[in-house]
């Protein structure tokens, strides 16, 4: 299905208000585990991929309507077998369309390097067998054409929460963002060497799959003045690394 998302830069300060005013219209992700301070919370892991001539990069930057991002995204830290995603996200106009397919981590290489999905993809997790694989083709075929190869890494602390009456909704809060250029795949729970996106701001997103924003979300927006902006981790955080580089 398609999804509208919407991104928002907002200052640490806000991050109390904000829980507070959402608290009566949302519940707790079910796939959060409650940190210390009580927070539905996990950490977010992605290894963003681009052609030698940053095709993505700059189709962001140029702001195509229809483009798209490869990535590999694992959560909190490595356990032995766990599994991660492989995504195409694709923007189409203004929404979000996403084509996801698992495997497990220590199999990530293999399947990358001999596209052996019956071997090495983990079936059913997302979607049923069939769209699994239609889904790691379709990630291998654009993986394969440019070529493409491991660019930033980027991780986060994701504060998640869903809708009540409406659980497509989702309002998550992505903080200590942080990235690092040109990751080998077998760093990708590696937390070295990691450069911060922004030092006092966190990325408020809401997304939905109807044709308007819940009213209460337009509201909570306008009284805290927040603007969507078109936010970027994989170009903001290669940004911060390649500037940092150059020093």
């Amino acid at each position: 299905m398609l999804r509208y998302e919407r991104k928002y830069l907002a200052p640490n300060y806000l991050m109390d208000d904000l829980r507070n005013r959402i608290k009566g219209f949302v519940r707790e992700d079910l796939y959060a585990t409650t940190n210390g301070n009580g927070l539905p919370q996990y950490t977010v892991r992605s290894i963003y991929f681009d052609s030698p001539d940053l095709v993505c990069y700059h189709e962001k930057i140029e702001g195509l309507m229809q483009r798209r991002k490869l990535r590999v995204r694992g959560y909190n830290n490595y356990r032995s077998g766990d599994m991660v995603v492989l995504e195409v996200k694709r923007k189409i106009g203004n929404r979000i369309k996403k084509h996801r397919a698992m495997t497990r981590y220590k199999n990530l290489e293999k399947l990358l390097s001999t596209g052996n999905f019956n071997k090495y993809l983990a079936s059913g997790l997302c979607n049923s067998r069939e769209r699994d694989i239609e889904d790691a083709k379709r990630f291998f075929f654009h993986y394969k054409l440019r070529p493409f190869a491991p660019t930033t890494l980027v991780t986060y602390d994701r504060e998640a929460y869903h809708g009540k009456l409406n659980p497509g909704i989702r309002i998550t809060f992505d903080k200590n963002i942080r990235s690092r250029n040109f990751p080998q795949m077998h760093e990708l729970y590696s937390n070295n060497d990691l450069r911060y996106l922004f030092k006092s701001h966190f990325i408020l997103e809401i997304k939905y799959f109807e044709e308007s924003m819940p009213g209460w979300a337009k509201n909570i927006v306008h009284e805290f003045k927040l603007r969507h902006e078109a936010l970027s981790k994989y170009v903001i955080g290669f940004d911060v690394n390649r500037t940092f580089a150059h020093y």
